[in-house]
C-alpha cells in the first residue's frame, strides 16, 4: 500500500481545493455592523460584493452609537459602516482597529421629507413645519444634522415644531410611513426605497444648513483576521462599490482619515 506523508496528503488537499475553484476554497462570512441610514445600499452592496468574490455578508444594523457601545462591550463584528467619523475614529484610540483601517466610503445627505406635497424650504422660512421626525441627536449623526438644520433656519427654543425622536433614522421613517408625523428629517438614501417612492414628497436641505456628514468605515481587529471582511473592506473603496453608494443618493468621500 502507497505510504501516505504528512507532505503528500497537504499537496493533495491543494490540488483538490484548486481543483474546487476559489469561490469555494476561500468563501468566509463578515459580519457588518452598519448605521441604520445605510442599510439598504449595504444590501445591493453585499448582493454584488457575494455574487463576485463567494464570500457571505451578515447584515447588523442600529443607530451608530448603539453599534459603538455593543462594540466596546464584545461584539462579534469585523467591520464597523457608521454614519460619522468619530466613533470609528474613537475605536482606533481605544486600539480596536488600527489606523490605516479607518477610512470614509460615503458623505451623507440630508432631505425634508413631508406627507404631503409642500416639502420645501418654505415650510423651514415660514414656521410652518408641525409635527416632525427625527433620530436621536445623542445617537445618530443624521439627528445631528436635523437639529443644526432647524438651528439654521432660526427653529429654536420657542419657534421649534413638535420634534418626535427616534432612536435611528429607520424609525424616523417609520414614524411618517405610517404617518404618526407630518415631517420627518432623513437621508436622502430613502429615495431608492421602492416602498417609501409615492409616499408624500422630499426638499434636499442645502449643505450650508449642516455639518458635513461623513461617514467611516473601520475594519476592527477581528475582521483584519477574516479575508471576507479584508475584501469586503477593499470593495467599498472600489469602482463598483463607489457606482452603488452614488445610485444610492450618496457622495464619495475620498482622501485619508
Amino acid at each position: 500500500m502507497f505510504p501516505w506523508r504528512p507532505s503528500s496528503i497537504r499537496r493533495l488537499a491543494l490540488a483538490v481545493t484548486l481543483w474546487l475553484g476559489p469561490s469555494l476554497a476561500v468563501a468566509e462570512t463578515v459580519t457588518v455592523a452598519v448605521a441604520a441610514n445605510f442599510v439598504t445600499t449595504l444590501e445591493k452592496l453585499a448582493t454584488r460584493f457575494e455574487a463576485d468574490s463567494g464570500h457571505e455578508v451578515r447584515i447588523v444594523s442600529g443607530s451608530t452609537g448603539k453599534i459603538y457601545t455593543q462594540i466596546i462591550h464584545g461584539a462579534p463584528f469585523d467591520l464597523f459602516l457608521a454614519a460619522d467619523a468619530a466613533r470609528p475614529a474613537r475605536l482606533v484610540e481605544e486600539g480596536r482597529a488600527r489606523r490605516q483601517d479607518r477610512r470614509p466610503y460615503a458623505l451623507g445627505r440630508l432631505v425634508l421629507w413631508s406627507r404631503g406635497a409642500d416639502a420645501s424650504e418654505a415650510l423651514l422660512q415660514e414656521r410652518a413645519l408641525t409635527r416632525v421626525a427625527i433620530a436621536n441627536p445623542d445617537l445618530a449623526p443624521y439627528g445631528v444634522a436635523a437639529m443644526e438644520t432647524l438651528d439654521h433656519y432660526g427653529l429654536t427654543g420657542e419657534a421649534a415644531p413638535a420634534l418626535v425622536s427616534g432612536e435611528n433614522v429607520a424609525q424616523a421613517i417609520a414614524m411618517l410611513a405610517t404617518g404618526n408625523v407630518d415631517h420627518a428629517f432623513v437621508p436622502l438614501s430613502i429615495r431608492g426605497n421602492a416602498a417609501l417612492s409615492d409616499i408624500g414628497t422630499m426638499w434636499v436641505i442645502p449643505p450650508a444648513a449642516y455639518a458635513p456628514i461623513r461617514q467611516d468605515a473601520v475594519l476592527l481587529k477581528r475582521g483584519a483576521e477574516n479575508p471576507a471582511a479584508v475584501a469586503f473592506f477593499t470593495f467599498l473603496a472600489s469602482e463598483k462599490g463607489g457606482a452603488i453608494i452614488l445610485a444610492d443618493g450618496y457622495a464619495l468621500a475620498g482622501g485619508a482619515p
